[in-house]
């Protein structure tokens, strides 16, 4: 007999909370349209209350997203579920996720509640939730630290208050696996309507434990995990989806009857796909989607590898979506050539205009490469494809530098009526570029963040830069690239202030 397991993604909620990530509504809709084709059974697209972003955010994934359940988070207050409602009620499955926290420390420090107030808060919000919405779930916050006796009997409570689902967080990553599965285990037994609802976990990796426990508590009867693509989240993150639905796969031989709705080739580019929006560059040693996955530098390894793939590799780079080169595109490839690889891709839903500037950057690229590989392709795509209209364009950047010189720049920036000049000195041609930046458009930013990669090898690789601001206490991320890294760090600043503009509008 088989066994569903429903997987819970929570990147556009808790991985947003990764620090120094902030995407904007356009972006979130693009992560959860990929989400939807990954083929995760819930979206927890976020967090309404916290701001009116947030709620458009929420609003639009509802309305636009079919096949998922789309659900939103509230604190266990009526203000915040109303809001919660109100952005998913147009959802074809909405759910409201409604938490209070539930150990000591949080009820006493926190909360300053007490454990009957936490009780009656508990069940008064969740039957006032199931008014509103047909689908409930309830989180007690911090549950791995909760006394076991308070945590049966709210447990008990909200089911009969009318919540469906029962997600059983371990907030601050401090439980193991063993424990945290006698944990569910206990649940099952010691809850008297359990029957009613199924349970769900949701674990961070603060000791790096949380697709461990997470697995654990699935064994112990969990049925669905709530997980991040590329582990993102608050901290040290949440429990990775791509770990936990290979791990599944991979050893069918333990996991036989477990049943997963996830399509697994499209989990290389979903990873890619959030980590371009979110800027947070994945580690090259990443299980499942780093760089060095399935990479093989020991001379034993190679050797093996050579004769049997299975003797080092335990699943294969396509079974995840990694495709090898079926043919070489270059300056003289035509368009037709280019749009069959973007649909190798799944590129399928791009509109002809981001598909004719792509084919544009992609022939530009080609008259400065050699070869264009599939990588430099993805990036000019997801640049392209996801970049919406600009009001402020860089024209034209001019750089001087040298040991002996003082880093100078010079821009032209076009704007929405006029084409503003400026030039400005820096402690390197970057950071002149920025300064020059700056200085045309009378803005005060703070840079916290700029990081470069080569995409591809050889010294015409692509470089992608990454960077992000603070402005008025807001952070915007931004991606540029190039082969010339001086122009691709200019267009990542652009691409992050012209983020400014879209929120102030």
């Amino acid at each position: 007999m088989t066994k569903k397991i429903y997987i819970f993604d929570t990147t556009l909620r808790d991985g947003e909370q990764t620090p120094g990530v902030s995407l904007n509504v356009n972006e979130k809709l693009e992560i959860a349209r990929q989400l939807e084709k990954l083929g995760v059974d819930v979206i927890e697209a976020g967090f309404p209350i916290s701001s009116n972003g947030d709620f458009e955010a929420v609003k639009a994934i509802a309305e636009n997203i079919r096949k998922p359940c789309i659900t939103a988070l509230a604190r266990a207050v009526k203000g915040d579920i109303d809001r919660a409602y109100e952005a998913v009620k147009e959802a074809q499955k909405p759910r409201i996720h409604t938490f209070i926290a539930t150990s000591d420390i949080h009820m006493k420090f926190k909360l300053k509640m007490t454990e009957d107030e936490v009780y009656e808060k508990a069940v008064e919000m969740t039957a006032y939730a199931n008014s509103l919405c047909g689908s409930v779930e309830f989180s007690p916050e911090d549950a791995s630290r909760t006394r076991p006796e308070f945590l049966y009997r709210i447990l008990e409570g909200v089911i009969e208050a009318g919540a469906q689902v029962l997600n059983i967080p371990d907030t601050v990553g401090y439980s193991t696996p063993v424990e945290f599965g006698n944990l569910i285990s206990g649940i099952k037994k010691n809850v008297k309507n359990i029957d009613k609802a199924i349970i769900s976990v949701h674990c961070h990796n603060d000791l790096g434990l949380a697709a461990a426990n997470s697995l654990s508590a699935m064994e112990n009867g969990a049925e669905q995990i709530e997980c991040t693509i590329n582990g993102l989240g608050e901290r040290a993150g949440n429990a990775a989806l791509e770990e936990l639905v290979m791990a599944i796969n991979t050893r069918r031989d333990y996991y036989k009857d477990i049943e997963l709705s996830i399509n697994t080739e499209e989990i290389a580019r979903t990873s890619f796909l959030v980590s371009h929006m979110t800027g947070i560059n994945i580690q090259p040693n990443k299980a499942i989607v780093g760089a060095n996955a399935f990479a093989h530098e020991s001379g034993i390894h190679q050797h093996g590898v050579l004769n049997n793939k299975e003797t080092y590799e335990i699943m294969t780079p396509e079974s995840i979506g990694l495709k090898n080169n079926q043919m070489i595109l270059g300056k003289h490839s035509g368009r037709h050539a280019f749009e069959e690889r973007l649909k190798e891709f799944g590129y399928t839903n791009i509109s002809q205009e981001k598909l004719n500037e792509a084919f544009t950057k992609f022939k530009e690229l080609a008259d400065k490469k050699k070869k264009v590989s599939d990588r430099d392709i993805e990036v000019i795509v997801m640049h392209e494809a996801f970049r919406r209209e600009e009001k402020y364009k860089l024209i034209s950047l001019h750089t001087l530098s040298g040991n002996n010189t003082t880093p100078t720049a010079s821009v032209k920036i076009k704007t929405d009526n006029a084409m503003v000049e400026e030039a400005a000195i820096g402690d390197g041609p970057v950071n002149a570029a920025f300064n020059a930046i700056e200085k045309a458009l009378n803005l005060d930013i703070i840079l916290n963040d700029f990081y470069i990669k080569a995409v591809g090898s050889g010294k015409d690789a692509l470089g992608e830069v990454s960077v992000k601001i603070n402005y008025k206490g807001n952070i915007y991320s931004g991606i540029g690239i190039s082969t010339d890294i001086i122009e691709s760090s200019a267009n990542a600043y652009m691409n992050a202030i012209n983020k400014i503009n879209f929120d102030e509008n």
